[in-house]
């Protein structure tokens, strides 16, 4: 039962969330990610839950990920949340920093599994988080994907197109080849140049 969380009945338990709101309110989402990791109690999954689901969503969709994936995405999140909450160190991550890891680790699994696995997504997004997040360690991780947006815009046009296409809008690099015309080796080696100068822009910024 530890590590089954509350699954279908958490919309049929919602009610707890209003009920023990007050047994909560003077706890951080912090101590209440700590609590739970030592407690395994149900009534504070349910509060973290529908706290942050939402808002873990709302995160993944802004990656580009569309909503049935990002809804899918967000529930193996939640659970990774309930499952792996005795890890979470309260003196070294606030519950937010903590939680969108989670998040962004499980977007970068399933763009991994759906593109090729050259090119580390996963480098983008870890110079592009040291570099906003530089002295503000709780900064939300929307700014991160800003960042990254922005970065994009400044490589050349052909860099740029290819990788927005396939980083915000998840498409495959046989799907680029087609919608633009251009050769499946021209796309990957677009592709990797725009990584390379990606990673040489947050090393400057760094």
């Amino acid at each position: 039962m530890e590590n089954t969380p509350p699954g279908d009945d958490v919309d049929n338990l919602a009610f707890l969330s209003k009920q023990h709101a007050e047994e909560f309110e003077h706890m951080s989402w912090t101590q209440l990610l700590a609590q739970l990791g030592v407690s395994k109690d149900r009534k504070v999954y349910i509060q973290l839950f529908r706290h942050f689901a939402p808002r873990v969503k709302a995160y993944i969709r802004r990656l580009g990920v569309l909503e049935s994936v990002a809804d899918e995405l967000t529930q193996e999140t939640m659970l990774s949340v309930w499952r792996k909450a005795h890890m979470f160190n309260p003196e070294k991550a606030a519950a937010s920093t903590w939680i969108f890891t989670l998040a962004r680790n499980q977007s970068i699994d399933w763009m991994r599994k759906q593109k090729y696995p050259e090119y580390s997504y996963e480098e983008v997004f870890h110079d592009a988080e040291e570099s906003a997040t530089e002295g503000t360690p709780d900064i939300d991780q929307g700014l991160v994907t800003d960042r990254v947006m922005t970065a994009i815009n400044t490589l050349p046009e052909n860099q740029a197109q290819v990788l927005y296409m396939s980083f915000f809008e998840g498409r495959s690099h046989a799907e680029i080849s087609s919608r633009l015309d251009i050769p499946l080796g021209s796309v990957k080696s677009r592709i990797r140049l725009a990584c390379e100068k990606l990673k040489q822009h947050w090393r400057g910024e760094a």
